[in-house]
């Protein structure tokens, strides 16, 4: 079992299946991740979750509408960045209100909202019984909050790195796409996610750098959807649907 754990969440998370609401965060998703959150934490697991900004504003998306040069570009990324403040400070919040204590950490300097990230207080923050809620990316532009994940976990010891996302797990082609044809890939190793990505279709549910990172830290990666209520706790006892990267 494990003892310590990172959830990265993309900002759907918060938002929910519904892409035609026009609010950015709504209330049931929001609730959901933080009841299944605290299904993990009560069960004595130390729990850390990035989360993205996907609900907000994706800095891919502004690059190719906005038709950025590269130095335009590093302020979309750095968009991304600050957005992702304003979901960890809404998860605080509604972590709060389930009976956890949380700590907003931010690899960009926030203090009126966040903690500045330091890989010792967050440490202590967990072994103390604290959920630390982690925004700001890596602080760098160029870096998805995939590749921040893995390099959180790697760095706060975790003994894995879990994504929880819209769909099952990852599979041989897109199942919105294909929802009759596509089929879900239970395990993969890190070479086989990278070589499937470069010779054939991109699997496209984690990027290559976060991939590649992991397979240089021996980070196991678990993708699973974080809209199935208990599927958190599920995963992390090896039950429910899932797919692992690892060696």
């Amino acid at each position: 079992m494990c003892r310590r754990v990172l959830l990265k969440v993309s900002g759907e998370a918060l938002r929910g299946l519904d892409a035609a609401s026009s609010r950015t965060i709504l209330r049931e998703p929001t609730e959901l991740l933080a009841r299944q959150i605290k299904d993990v934490h009560g069960s004595g697991i130390q729990v850390a979750v990035l989360v993205g900004a996907g609900n907000i504003i994706r800095g891919s998306e502004m690059k190719r509408g906005f038709d950025l040069d590269r130095s335009e570009e590093v302020e979309a990324d750095l968009m991304g960045m600050a957005a992702t403040l304003v979901n960890a400070g809404a998860l605080s919040i509604m972590l709060k209100r389930c009976g956890i204590e949380p700590r907003v950490m931010s690899a960009i300097e926030c203090r009126s909202v966040a903690e500045p990230w330091l890989r010792k207080r967050a440490i202590r923050h967990l072994e103390k019984g604290r959920v630390i809620v982690l925004a700001g990316g890596t602080g760098n532009p160029r870096f998805t909050t995939d590749t921040a994940a893995v390099l959180r976990a790697v760095e706060i010891g975790a003994d894995m790195m879990l994504k929880g996302t819209k769909v099952a797990g990852i599979y041989d082609r897109d199942p919105v796409l294909f929802p009759d044809a596509a089929k879900l890939i239970n395990r993969l190793t890190y070479g086989e996610f990278l070589n499937h990505f470069v010779r054939e279709q991109p699997l496209g549910v984690i990027d290559t750098t976060a991939v590649t990172t992991a397979a240089n830290e021996r980070m196991p990666v678990r993708v699973f959807s974080i809209f199935r209520p208990g599927s958190f706790i599920q995963v992390l006892h090896n039950e429910g649907t899932y797919s692992e990267i690892s060696s």
